[in-house]
């Protein structure tokens, strides 16, 4: 089973990796396949591991080269086999997977009732999270007023905080709303997970508002079941801990280590945790729950065993251990309800459930079968569980553990004797002579099982860090001595007291809870004394697929048992991920440059290498809209090995240009901040907080970067007066032709040949007609970011005439409040055939600009799509 079973993991996760599903000859292929590959299974291993006794005598009978090649030809017809096992799995899996994910997709918002006003009656499902701006929900459609047949069951919905407060939302409660919907629809960014796949998992279908609070109706006869217990279960008792810890600055850890919801975490905590590796103790982890699990099944076991104390024998009726391992699987079974049911607790969930079966039936399961199953079992519930990182980190880190402990000894107690205690022939002994052989086993015991404990942290942290490095680009170097000191400290301390909070009634689960932070407060002090200095976590941009294979092969390598050879040679294997090109930098010659347009819904950021330096030009929105910058720009910086900014300039001071900007300060080097903005802009004394050097950005400032020269073309010097987009930063970037990108005099020469990029921010009409009364040649570029998203105050057709692009770029949201870009305007661009690029259709689009050896003809511009380099079969056509 565990070679079905693995099989059909590979199938699923094959499926998740495809640009479409299956079409009709996809099916029946699929289909001829797997019947092929079972009839091959089938005929492959029949009789294999039977009839021993029988063959051998057969092959006594026949001429040793006969009996050679029958047992040659049996061991192909077994190795035929069991790849035709896999293949079937595969073929399973896969065929699983693409009817779930058809069924999934069928119930979508039809596109001409995207923002449109529906009447919609249903159950708020989930946990609602609240914040100074309203609510958010998953609501369980019943009923929709649009009457469509395939309307989407689940839908996300934002209670938006305007003349009133959103009220009080409680799960499973019944209501009628007047709502906005559109498609799912998530930003789009090369090295960022995708957001759409996170929907998908959850079965939302639409996102959108209520958009009209005023009419909206709570209805009796809340909705009932096992969900909707176990969700109010987990409301109550984050009601309570809020109660209890107000605002106490770790009570989002309390409530994410009871109820395993981590909206409440203080941006601090995260931060201090992914910079010690320690960010996985916050979640109700099959750590923790194996941990609580066991320890549940051993004081049952023990109650059990002295119920002669009570005047009742019933470890006569029932085995001690067995009630032991059922109190366990049944108190996993609850902890994973609290944990919402995450893939971590999944797979603690189904390996203890399998051992407790095993156990009861009298077999005994290897731990690789157990492993096996409970991988199978939880794509099997859910296919999606692969695009998340829980999933990986929680299979790969036990797998590690499995791997890296097989064949190692297992460590006893010390064994004592009576001859030991009262000495050779029986003579009596001092007591102290005859404790000091008893004292020696038992610290060689304890040395032992130290050494093991070091032997699997180890094992984990170098399985993982591939894997962390993928996902979240770093790799934090003191996380195994931080894990070492809070791995037990969570785990036998902090969340025995916030279970007990949650067992304990009112007022006694106050105790719990604040013993519990108060342990939080020692946590964060020992993880702050080894997260200090900026070498403790090694920042690395996203490896490639080749790179993260030769890594994994690595890892195999230096976790296989003593005597693997050359296991000093393991290391080697990691050098593709561990050696970037430094401050993600492109291995580009000198002249040449990369231009990416982050998709961040309805704003603008744009990042410019050059060989060997970095400008981000906007930071995308900020808290008072969408977190872009928290959410996509810093990850997506981080991804691409940009550790270090060169220059950041903000354009103006617009929340969706410069929103962001603050969290690209907190969380990446930045040298340099160029900024369109007022002088009481409260970011030029943030960026100063960070030893960043700050000037005003003025037309006129030119430098000069591998080749490449930055020129600014706006704002003029003097106070910034009037609306923010009539003094927008303009930015020129432009590179000459190979042959003379080494000679500086060459790049000030006004009329060598270029080819350039022009990053115009939200100028409107007068600003486009300023520049062009000045110099309409420098305006020349093949790559024009256009001016306000498309707006219809700006794009004037003398504006377009001077640039002449070949590449326009739209930053815009997806179904945007301000119809951006204007159809007039788009009609301009289309009218010019010049090759459009969009963010809320194509995503993040990257121009690479290469000026080639012959001047302007010469010049290579590539353009990328993010949707059509990594297109996946939930996103739209």
């Amino acid at each position: 089973m565990r070679a079905v079973w693995c099989g059909f993991a590979l199938g699923v996760i094959w499926l998740q990796r495809q640009a479409a599903l299956p079409d009709a000859g996809g099916w029946w292929a699929l289909i001829l396949v797997g019947c092929t590959a079972a009839g091959v299974a089938v005929w492959g291993l029949r009789g294999d591991g039977t009839g021993v006794a029988y063959q051998h005598e057969y092959e006594q009978r026949l001429s040793n080269r006969l009996a050679r090649r029958v047992r040659r030809d049996a061991r192909m017809r077994r190795v035929a086999g069991w790849g035709a096992v896999w293949c079937a799995a595969i073929c399973v899996g896969f065929g699983y997977a693409a009817l779930r994910a058809q069924t999934r997709l069928a119930a979508s918002l039809p596109h001409e009732w995207e923002g449109r006003d529906i009447e919609v009656v249903g159950t708020i499902k989930g946990l609602p999270t609240r914040d100074d701006k309203g609510a958010r929900f998953l609501f369980d459609v019943e009923t929709n007023d649009a009457r469509l047949a395939a309307f989407p069951r689940v839908i996300q919905l934002a209670w938006i905080a305007r003349d009133a407060p959103a009220p009080r939302l409680e799960p499973g409660e019944r209501w009628r709303l007047t709502v906005r919907l559109k498609r799912p629809h998530g930003n789009a960014n090369f090295g960022v997970p995708d957001a759409e796949a996170s929907l998908l998992a959850r079965n939302v279908r639409a996102t959108g508002y209520v958009s009209v609070p005023d009419h909206a109706q709570r209805l009796a006869g809340p909705a009932h079941g096992f969900a909707v217990l176990v969700d109010r279960w987990r409301a109550a008792l984050r009601a309570r801990i809020d109660t209890v810890l107000a605002d106490a600055p770790h009570r989002g850890i309390v409530v994410a280590l009871a109820i395993g919801a981590q909206d409440q975490l203080s941006r601090a905590d995260w931060q201090l945790m992914r910079e010690t590796g320690t960010s996985h103790l916050v979640a109700i982890s099959g750590l923790h729950i194996g941990f609580v699990a066991g320890l549940t099944g051993w004081l049952a076991a023990a109650i059990w065993r002295r119920s002669g104390w009570l005047g009742r024998n019933w470890p006569l009726r029932l085995p001690a251990q067995l009630v032991g391992v059922t109190a366990g699987a049944i108190f996993a079974a609850l902890h994973a309800a609290l944990a919402g049911f995450n893939v971590p607790a999944q797979r603690a969930l189904w390996m203890a459930a399998l051992v407790a079966l095993a156990f009861v039936g009298g077999r005994q399961l290897a731990r690789s079968t157990v492993l096996a199953w409970a991988l199978g079992l939880v794509l099997l519930v859910d296919p999606w569980a692969v695009v998340s990182a829980g999933f990986w980190l929680s299979f790969c880190a036990v797998g590690a553990i499995l791997f890296a402990m097989s064949g190692r000894p297992r460590v006893r107690g010390p064994q004592t004797s009576r001859q030991h205690e009262d000495g050779e022939g029986g003579a009596a002994q001092p007591r102290w002579l005859a404790l000091r052989p008893v004292l020696i086993r038992h610290l060689r015991a304890l040395a032992e099982r130290l050494r093991s404990a070091a032997h699997v942290q180890i094992a984990v942290t170098v399985a993982l860090a591939p894997l962390t490095a993928n996902w979240f680009a770093q790799i934090p170097l003191v996380g195994p001595l931080a894990n070492a000191f809070a791995i037990p400290w969570v785990s036998a301390l902090v969340t025995p007291a916030v279970l007990a909070g949650v067992a304990l009634p009112a007022p006694l689960d106050a105790f719990a809870w604040r013993a519990a932070h108060t342990l939080l407060d020692g946590l964060a002090a020992g993880l702050q004394l080894v997260s200090g200095p900026r070498w403790t976590l090694w920042w690395l941009p996203q490896p490639h697929a080749w790179a993260l294979a030769a890594a994994a092969v690595g890892v195999l390598w230096c976790l296989a048992p003593r005597g693997w050879p050359l296991r000093w040679a393991a290391p080697l294997t990691w050098l593709p991920m561990l050696m970037p090109s430094a401050n993600g930098a492109l291995a580009e010659p000198s002249g040449a440059f990369r231009l990416t347009a982050l998709d961040v819904g309805q704003g603008s950021s744009v990042l410019v290498q050059t060989a060997h330096h970095a400008l981000l030009f906007d930071a995308g929105p900020g808290p008072e809209s969408t977190h872009a910058g928290e959410r996509v720009v810093v990850p997506f910086l981080q991804a691409q090995g940009v550790t270090t900014l060169d220059t950041l300039m903000i354009s103006h001071a617009d929340s969706d240009h410069a929103g962001g900007a603050p969290a690209v300060l907190d969380a990446i080097e930045v040298r340099q901040l160029v900024a369109g903005l007022a002088p009481d802009n409260s970011l030029w004394p943030q960026a100063k907080q960070h030893g960043t050097r700050t000037l005003p950005c003025v037309a006129g400032q030119r430098w000069q970067w591998d080749g490449v020269e930055f020129a600014v073309l706006w704002p003029d010097a003097g106070a910034l007066t009037g609306k923010a987009n009539e003094h927008c930063c303009v930015l020129r970037v432009s590179t000459l032709s190979a042959t003379n990108a080494g000679h500086a005099a060459a790049l000030a020469g006004a009329n060598a040949p270029r080819v350039a990029a022009l990053l115009s921010a939200d100028i409107e009409a007068p600003t486009e007609r300023a520049l062009l009364a000045r110099d309409r040649k420098i305006l020349r570029a093949q790559v024009l970011m256009v001016p306000h998203h498309g707006s219809k105050t700006s794009s004037t057709e003398p504006f377009l005439d001077s640039i002449d692009p070949s590449i326009a770029l739209f930053q815009v949201g997806y179904e945007n409040r301000f119809h951006h870009p204007n159809a007039g305007v788009f009609a301009r661009y289309v009218a010019r055939h010049i090759e459009l690029a969009r963010s809320d259709r194509d995503g993040a689009v990257r121009v690479d600009v290469d000026p080639g050896a012959r001047g302007e003809e010469g010049a290579v511009l590539t353009l990328e799509r993010y949707r059509d380099m990594h297109r996946r079969y939930w996103m739209e056509p």
